[in-house]
Order: structure tokens, then C-alpha cells, then sequence
């Protein structure tokens, strides 16, 4: 990680959905991945909203940001289906569901920047003061890192580029979905299970049997991994591995340049795969990736 990397970025890439109203945790409890009933005002949730195959429609890193409000930070370009199709389930629940992202900066913290905002904080641990919230995230090469919500009257400036920010996302190795990979994965195979993505606890919700299933039934063949290269890569890319060109054994979530040359990436593959062999993005005589260690350990790991 480069010394560079510290500061304030704006997110632009990210919006926020605002679920309001008495029953609006219950219902997020109700259609996604993690517990929002439980959800007490120092802690934040990332959490997955599936479609009944398990397979994920959104990401999202939800927070309580008053009585009975909860944010749900989002990328962009996903924020209106998914608000589209979590309003076909309100019914009678007391919840108004609305696209706030104009009320709102997303900001991402960097380096001494987000431990100066939450010093000593574990991840999703989150902190507010009046209507700025910070939301601690896990770290990227050891950097620490965070997610400020703020009316935009208390935006900071802005002194760490978009891109430099997304390579961080990337080195995390959390992905965040977005459009071109919308029901490409079941959460574990971004690892959501490993990083506080999953609450198996939890009551029914779409696709809940489908990820419960392949955790506890032992069919997860797929997970994410970081991996580098030297040419340009972006999500819904296609990764082969030697032993079998002709089909694609992994699928690039989320990438972003790296500081010192070429491109890093999230990468979703057959755990198979991960094993050994040449790897090469798009086709068999694509460019090469090397995997990169996993900056978490895996679920059955712990």
C-alpha cells in the first residue's frame, strides 16, 4: 500500500436508499442477508439482497441513522432495481423505501484520515454525530479505512483521488456489486460469509435456503480471490484457467488500476482453479494473473 494512501475520496459511484418508517428494520431483516432487528446504533451491516435462486442482486453497508431509519449505501448504477424490487415486498409493512442519495456525500477515509475518524474501531463498527455517520470497513494492506455518510453542508474536502480509493476496495478483497455482475454470485462466493456479509442465525429471506445450503452441505466450489495483472481488467470479465480454455472458471467482480503498474482485481473462481495452474483474463491467450493472498481468512478457515 502505497504511503499515498491517505485521505478523504469522494464516492460517486455510491448512492443511498433510505428505508424509513417502524417496521423498516424488521423489513431489511426480511430481505437481506443479515440481521437489521439486532442492529444497535454502534454497529453497521453489509449485507446481500438475493433473488430466490440465492444468487445476489445488491450489496449494501446498512446503518441506523435515526429512529427508525436505516441507510443502505449502494453502488449507483444498482440503486434503482433494487429499490424497485424491495418495494415490491413493503405490502403492509409500515416502510417507506426512497432514493436519498441527494441528501447525502459518500465519503471514503483513508489511512490516518479514517483512524483519526474512528480510532481503534473493529470493522462495521460505526459512529454518528448528528448527520455524519462513519462506518469502519475493513482494511485495505493493512491501511485502515472508513465510510462517511454526511449531509453534504459537512463534506470534507477531498484529498485522495476515485481511483485510488477503488484500488483499496480491491485490496480488501470485498467486493461491491454492481451492474454488470447482478446475479453472477451467491454471497459466499464473494466470501460475504468471512467478512460479516451473512448471518446464518437469522429468520427466511430470499434465497436463504440456497446460501444456507451451500455452506452447510459443503458445495461451495467457487470463492473470491485478489488477483494482479498487467492489462486493463472490469467487473463480468471472464478468467480461464489452462486445464479447460475453452470454459471460463472465474468471473472479475470489482477492478481497479494499482499505483505501481498494472491492474488488480476481485476475482470469483473455482476454488479448483485457485490451486495452480496459468490463469489469463478473457481468453486462453489473454493476459496472465497471479493470485494474491487472501487478506482475511475464509470462514472454514477460522
Amino acid at each position: 500500500m502505497p504511503a499515498s494512501f491517505d485521505g478523504v475520496a469522494t464516492l460517486s459511484h455510491l448512492g443511498v436508499l433510505r428505508a424509513r418508517g417502524e417496521d423498516a428494520a424488521r423489513f431489511l431483516h426480511n430481505q437481506l442477508t443479515q440481521d437489521f432487528v439486532l442492529l444497535r446504533p454502534g454497529e453497521a451491516r453489509l449485507a446481500a439482497f438475493c433473488n430466490a435462486k440465492g444468487r445476489m442482486l445488491a450489496s449494501f453497508v446498512g446503518f441506523e441513522a435515526g429512529p427508525h431509519e436505516i441507510l443502505l449505501v449502494v453502488s449507483r448504477d444498482i440503486l434503482a432495481p433494487s429499490l424497485k424490487r424491495l418495494s415490491m415486498f413493503v405490502l403492509r409493512s409500515k416502510v417507506q423505501l426512497s432514493d436519498a442519495t441527494a441528501e447525502f456525500v459518500v465519503q471514503g477515509l483513508a489511512g490516518p484520515a479514517a483512524e483519526a475518524a474512528m480510532p481503534g474501531a473493529a470493522p462495521w463498527a460505526k459512529r454518528s454525530d448528528g448527520d455524519v455517520h462513519c462506518v469502519r470497513l475493513y482494511p485495505a494492506d493493512g491501511q485502515p479505512r472508513a465510510l462517511r455518510v454526511a449531509a453534504p453542508a459537512a463534506a470534507l474536502p477531498e484529498s485522495l483521488a476515485l481511483p485510488a480509493w477503488q484500488w483499496g476496495e480491491v485490496r480488501s478483497g470485498i467486493a461491491t456489486l454492481s451492474a454488470p455482475v447482478v446475479e453472477a454470485f451467491v454471497p459466499q462466493m464473494l466470501n460475504y460469509e468471512s467478512v460479516g456479509g451473512v448471518n446464518f442465525k437469522k429468520g427466511c429471506y430470499p434465497g436463504q435456503e440456497v446460501v444456507a445450503r451451500s455452506q452447510f452441505r459443503g458445495t461451495l466450489k467457487r470463492r473470491a480471490f485478489v488477483a494482479h495483472g498487467e492489462a486493463p481488467m472490469q467487473a463480468g470479465q471472464e478468467v480461464v484457467h489452462e486445464a479447460d480454455p475453452d470454459q471460463p472458471c472465474g468471473l472479475v467482480a470489482e477492478a481497479a488500476p494499482a499505483p505501481g503498474g498494472g491492474w488488480d482485481a476481485i476475482v470469483s473462481m473455482q476454488v479448483a482453479a485457485a490451486e495452480g495452474g496459468r490463469l489469463t483474463l478473457g481468453s486462453a491467450e489473454g493476459p496472465a494473473l497471479q493470485l494474491q493472498p487472501l487478506p482475511y481468512p475464509l470462514l472454514a478457515d477460522i
